[in-house]
C-alpha cells in the first residue's frame, strides 16, 4: 500500500488549522485520519478510528491533559477537528483498575469527561486507545490484515507475517473488556509496535503521527505482500446456464421479495444496487460461494449492516421459475434469522425486539451482488461492506481457511446498542422507501415536483429532454438524472432501466413532460397536431406503460400521476392542439386505474392552471395580461381566491395523491378556482 503522506500537505494543514485555536497534535492527528479514511482498503462509512493525546484549554483557561479520539459516526476520510471530541484522559485511565464496566456507564463516563459536552460521543473503542501509552494511536480495517486474522489459525498465522514486533489479541467484544485485553497484551511485551485483533483489525501507534501512520502501512503492506505471493486461486469455477437473464429483468422481481406487506394495501419496500467487478464475479461463480456466505461476516460490526452474512441465490435462467425461487429464498433466510434472533436472545434476560429479518446482500451467480437497504444511500452501504466481506473471504481462503466468529458473537455485536445507535432510529418520512419518476423534471413544475418528493423521503429520477438540466437538478436531491425523449418508446425504456438499475425498480411515476402548440383547429397542419398528440398523449401512454410493467413485476402496487390540464375540461379558444391531446390523457389516467387497480396501482391526474413555467413564460404572460387589459398580477390571480398558483402548488398535489393511498382515477384541481374548468 502506498505511503501519501507529505510534508508540504501535513504542514499546510497545520497552517491551516492553528489560527483557528487548534493545537498542532490535533491539526496533524486530523491530517493523518484523512489519509487513513481516504482509502476504501483500510476504512468504509464511518468505521475505523483514530486518537492523539495532547493538552487542550477549556473556556474558563484551565489546561487538561486530553485524549481526543474520532466520535462515533463521523467518517474519518473528511474528519475535521471538531469529529475527534477531547475527553480527559485521567479518569478513563482509573477505569483500567475496574472489574467490569457496563457499556452504559463506558458513554457515561466519556460523556461525563468531555471538554466542551456538545461534543459528539467518543468512539466506543475510546478506553483502548487511552489505556495504551502512545501519543498517537491508529485502527482501521485494514482488509489485507484481516484476511490473516479472519483464518482459522490466526494466531500462528499472525506470528508468522508480522513477527515479534506486532502483538496479537484475541477475539473480544469491542468495549471495556477488549480495551482491558489489549493493554494487558502489550504491557506483556512494550516493544510491539502494534496490535493484531483476531477477526477485528489492526492498531499501531508511535509518538507523532508520522510514526503511527508510517506503521500502519508499513504492516498493512507486510500483510497484502504475504496473500500476494502465497495465495492461490481458491475458487471452482462453475458452468453458469446459457441465456442468463440480466440485472434489469430481475430486479423488480427481487424488490418485491424483499418488501414486507404491511396488512393494509401498502408495503415497506427496499431499494437495491448492483455491482459486479471481476473480483465479485469470481466469488459469485464459484462452486464454493454458498459455503463461503454460510460461515458468518468478516468482522463483527458488518452484522449491523449485512446481518449474519449474504443471501445466495441460484443464476437466474428460467425468469418463469425465478420469482418462485427468490421467494423461498427469501423466506428460508428470514425463518433462519428468526431462528437466530429466538435462539441467541434466550440467553439472557435482556428485553430486545428483532429487527426486520430481511437479507442485506444478495450473490447470485452469473450477475454479481446486490445491495439492499431502506434508502439508496443504505444500499450503498450495504453493497459496499458485503465487496469488502468478498474480498476479505477470497484472500483469506487464498491462504488457508476463512473462519468468523461465532454466532452467538455476531448476535451479541448486532444487538449491541453502541452500534445500534449508528443505524439512527429517527421516524422514516411518508415516502421513504419509495422510488418515485419525474418527467419533464427540468421544468419548473417538474423541477418542484422532484424536490417536494424528495422533502418527503423518496428517492428520486429525473428525466427530461435535456439531460444536463435533469442530472442538476437529480444532483440537488440525492437522484439520477436521466435525459430522455419521452416521445421515443425505446428511449423510454432505456430510461426506466437505468431507474431499475439504480435504485432496483419504481413506485411512483409523475408524468409531467408536455408542450403547448396552439391554433385554430379547423386551420391547424395535420404535422402540429400529431406533434402535441405524441408528446402530451403518446409520451404519457409510452411512460404510463412502462411504468406498469416494472411495476406488476415488483408485485407491490404503484402510483401513477399525469399532468393534466384545465384545457382538458375547459378548452380555451385556439387551443386545441394542446387541449384535445391533454383531455386524451386526462381520460388515460382513468383507464390506468380501471384496469390495474386490482393489482394495487393508483392512477389520478393534477389539473393545474396558469402556472409560470416552460409553458406559460413571462412574456406569454405579459402578452396575455396586455391583451386583457389586466397588470400581470390580475392575470395570474384571476380566480375565486384572488391567488397566483405556483409549480410548488402543483408539486404539492402530486405529493398528496401519491398519499393518498385509497385514492385512485382522482383530478385534482389547483387553479385557485375556476368555475368554468369545475368537474361536472
Amino acid at each position: 500500500m502506498e505511503n501519501i503522506w507529505r510534508d508540504d500537505d501535513a504542514e499546510a494543514m497545520v497552517a491551516h488549522y492553528v489560527p483557528k485555536g487548534i493545537n498542532r497534535d490535533l491539526a496533524l492527528r486530523t491530517y493523518t485520519t484523512r489519509l487513513l479514511g481516504g482509502e476504501p482498503r483500510l476504512v468504509l462509512h464511518g468505521g475505523g478510528n483514530t486518537s492523539v493525546k495532547t493538552r487542550v484549554e477549556d473556556l474558563v483557561g484551565d489546561v487538561h491533559e486530553v485524549l481526543c479520539v474520532k466520535g462515533s459516526g463521523w467518517d474519518m476520510g473528511v474528519i475535521e477537528p471538531a469529529g475527534l471530541p477531547a475527553v480527559k484522559i485521567a479518569p478513563l485511565l482509573k477505569a483500567r483498575k475496574l472489574e467490569k464496566l457496563s457499556d452504559e456507564d463506558m458513554v457515561t463516563l466519556q460523556r461525563a469527561n468531555l471538554v466542551d459536552p456538545s461534543s459528539p460521543n467518543p468512539s466506543v473503542e475510546a478506553l483502548l486507545h487511552a489505556f495504551l501509552p502512545h501519543k498517537f494511536v491508529d485502527h482501521p480495517h485494514s482488509t489485507g490484515v484481516l484476511a490473516i486474522a479472519d483464518l482459522a489459525d490466526s494466531m500462528a498465522r499472525s506470528r508468522e507475517v508480522f513477527g515479534p514486533k506486532m502483538g496479537y489479541v484475541p477475539y473480544v467484544m469491542p468495549g471495556f473488556a477488549l480495551a482491558k485485553l489489549a493493554a494487558d497484551v502489550y504491557d506483556q511485551d512494550p516493544s510491539v509496535e502494534g496490535l493484531i485483533l483476531d477477526k477485528h483489525g489492526i492498531f499501531t501507534f508511535g509518538e507523532t503521527a508520522r510514526e503511527a501512520y508510517d506503521r500502519m502501512i508499513h504492516y498493512v503492506t507486510v500483510a497484502e505482500d504475504y496473500v500476494r505471493h502465497h495465495g492461490k486461486n481458491p475458487f471452482t469455477p462453475v458452468t453458469l446456464p446459457e441465456g442468463l437473464a440480466t440485472a434489469r429483468d430481475i430486479a423488480p422481481m427481487l424488490r418485491g421479495a424483499v418488501a414486507v406487506n404491511k396488512g393494509d394495501g401498502s408495503f415497506n419496500r427496499m431499494v437495491s444496487v448492483f455491482r459486479a467487478t471481476p473480483a465479485i464475479l469470481d466469488f459469485v461463480n464459484a462452486a464454493e460461494v454458498r459455503d463461503m456466505a454460510s460461515r458468518g461476516v468478516s468482522t463483527p460490526d458488518l452484522s449491523i449492516r449485512i446481518k449474519t452474512g449474504p443471501m445466495v441465490l441460484d443464476a437466474p435462467a428460467d425468469l418463469t421459475a425465478y420469482r418462485d425461487h427468490i421467494n423461498a429464498s427469501v423466506a428460508a433466510y428470514m425463518e433462519d434469522y428468526s431462528a437466530y434472533f429466538r435462539d441467541n436472545d434466550a440467553r439472557d434476560s435482556v428485553q430486545r425486539t428483532m429487527l426486520d429479518p430481511m437479507p442485506r446482500a444478495l450473490l447470485i451467480p452469473g450477475l454479481g451482488l446486490v445491495g439492499v437497504g431502506k434508502t439508496r444511500k443504505d444500499a450503498v452501504i450495504a453493497g459496499d461492506v458485503a465487496e469488502m466481506a468478498v474480498s476479505i473471504i477470497t484472500k483469506a481462503e487464498a491462504i488457508g481457511r476463512f473462519t468468523s466468529i461465532r454466532e452467538r458473537d455476531i448476535f451479541d455485536v448486532e444487538y449491541w446498542s453502541l452500534e445500534q445507535a449508528k443505524l439512527g432510529k429517527g421516524a422514516e418520512k411518508p415516502l421513504a422507501r419509495q422510488v418515485v419518476v419525474v418527467t419533464g423534471g427540468a421544468g419548473a413544475i417538474g423541477a418542484a415536483t422532484a424536490k417536494a418528493f424528495a422533502a418527503e423521503g423518496a428517492e428520486v429520477a429525473v428525466f427530461d429532454l435535456d439531460g444536463e438540466k435533469a442530472a442538476a437538478v437529480a444532483k440537488k436531491l440525492g437522484g439520477i438524472g436521466i435525459g430522455c425523449d419521452v416521445t421515443k418508446p425505446a428511449a423510454v425504456q432505456a430510461a426506466f432501466a437505468k431507474v431499475v438499475q439504480h435504485f432496483g425498480g419504481v413506485d411512483i411515476v409523475v408524468s409531467n413532460a408536455g408542450n403547448a402548440w396552439g391554433g385554430r383547429i379547423g386551420e391547424v397542419s395535420d404535422a402540429l397536431l400529431r406533434q402535441s398528440f405524441e408528446l402530451n398523449f403518446f409520451s404519457h401512454q409510452s411512460v404510463a406503460q412502462t411504468a406498469v410493467k416494472i411495476m406488476l413485476q415488483q408485485k407491490t402496487g404503484g402510483c401513477l400521476l399525469f399532468n393534466a390540464s384545465k384545457q382538458a375540461v375547459n378548452p380555451g379558444p385556439d387551443f386545441g392542439p394542446y387541449g384535445l391531446p391533454k383531455a386524451a390523457t386526462l381520460f388515460l389516467s382513468r383507464q390506468y386505474a380501471l384496469d390495474y387497480g386490482a393489482q394495487g396501482i393508483r392512477s389520478s391526474a393534477v389539473n393545474a392552471d396558469r402556472i409560470r413555467s416552460g409553458l406559460l413564460t413571462d412574456e406569454m404572460v405579459a402578452k396575455r395580461s396586455k391583451a386583457r387589459g389586466v397588470s400581470e398580477k390580475d392575470y395570474m390571480s384571476g380566480n375565486l381566491l384572488a391567488r397566483e398558483v405556483k409549480a410548488a402548488d402543483v408539486a404539492q398535489a402530486f405529493v398528496q395523491l401519491a398519499l393518498a393511498a385509497k385514492t385512485t382515477a382522482a383530478v385534482t384541481t389547483v387553479d385557485g378556482g375556476n368555475i368554468a374548468a369545475a368537474l361536472r
